[in-house]
């Protein structure tokens, strides 16, 4: 009975933290929300006398769970959502607490195995880190409200009832958050799709640059208005000049590096290595690629490896 019961609450884990990450936005957080719903579940399951789904129910949990942590006044960010774009020449690195910013989140742990392509595509846009990033400026009950309905496609009515409110209520909610949302307006980025053959050799052409240091061919990878950041700094940077000057200023210890590839949010990633004084390869930063119309819109380089590398299972270092 027991081992039955963990196997039945186990299937719905990968799907809650999804949820569980796009209310939150750290893919830590999210796993101690699921992990908290779990133990909440067992603990309740006395309670539990299947008047809904058992789906449903952990889903109310989950909500419950992650509106607590959200009243706490928790909201993560990416640096555009903080400052202004700095000039190259203006340049400071100000590093702000972990707490600030979203964070990066391995598909595996998020989008659960699905049939159907529309649904992997809806998973895949909405782990997006700038639809999160969008996602954090609703009020908490209709960031649920909202991913309940448009990105897990339920019903007003199972809404209504999940958080004990009217369906009325509930599509109130949903207006507003819908209107917000469209204000935010999240840049649209292309998933990663390894069996795109443009994408493929967009990603190569990224690698060879960027391990070759070769700032024309990365320029003319990259958007005129390209976007790089590198949380935990609030610093971020807009356009070729911009990125290229600090590519060659502050960033010269990047010259020489390696790039091993991974997937992040939905899209194309890179495990970044630095050379090491005492040989092979250092962890330096994990890359979160947006690309869109066959080039690179925006850079974000998450610069806490020791956070970052073990959650995606990449290794410690590389040998020369």
């Amino acid at each position: 009975m027991a081992a039955q019961m963990t196997e039945d609450l186990e299937k719905y884990r990968t799907e809650l933290t999804g949820y569980c990450y796009r209310m939150l936005g750290s893919a830590f957080e999210a796993e101690d929300a699921v992990q908290d719903t779990m133990v909440r579940a067992w603990r309740s399951l006395d309670s539990f006398e299947g008047r809904s789904s058992l789906r449903s129910w952990l889903y109310r949990i989950a909500t419950n769970v992650c509106l607590d942590s959200l009243n706490a006044g928790n909201r993560r960010a990416r640096p555009m959502d903080l400052t202004d774009p700095t000039p190259v020449a203006q340049a400071r690195l100000n590093e702000r607490p972990e707490i600030t910013w979203l964070e990066p989140v391995p598909d595996g742990r998020v989008l659960p195995s699905v049939a159907d392509p529309a649904e992997t595509a809806v998973s895949r846009e909405t782990v997006r880190l700038a639809f999160v990033a969008a996602l954090q400026h609703l009020p908490p009950k209709q960031r649920a409200v909202l991913i309940l309905r448009e990105v897990l496609a339920w019903k007003a009515s199972e809404v209504s009832e999940l958080l004990g409110t009217s369906v009325a209520s509930v599509n109130s909610a949903l207006q507003r958050a819908r209107a917000t949302l469209a204000e935010q307006a999240p840049a649209s980025s292309d998933p990663a799709d390894p069996l795109d053959e443009e994408q493929k050799a967009l990603l190569d052409r990224y690698v060879a640059a960027f391990e070759g240091y070769d700032m024309q061919a990365l320029t003319a990878l990259l958007h005129e208005d390209a976007t790089m950041s590198m949380p935990p700094y609030d610093l971020w940077l807009r356009g070729h000049d911009d990125i290229v000057g600090w590519m060659l200023g502050v960033g010269e210890v990047c010259r020489g590096s390696k790039l091993v590839p991974t997937v992040a949010n939905g899209q194309p990633a890179f495990a970044h290595y630095h050379p090491d004084p005492e040989g092979g390869y250092a962890p330096w930063a994990l890359i979160v690629l947006q690309l869109h119309d066959g080039k690179v819109g925006g850079m974000d380089f998450f610069l806490d490896t020791k956070r970052w590398f073990p959650l995606f299972d990449l290794p410690e270092r590389l040998e020369a």
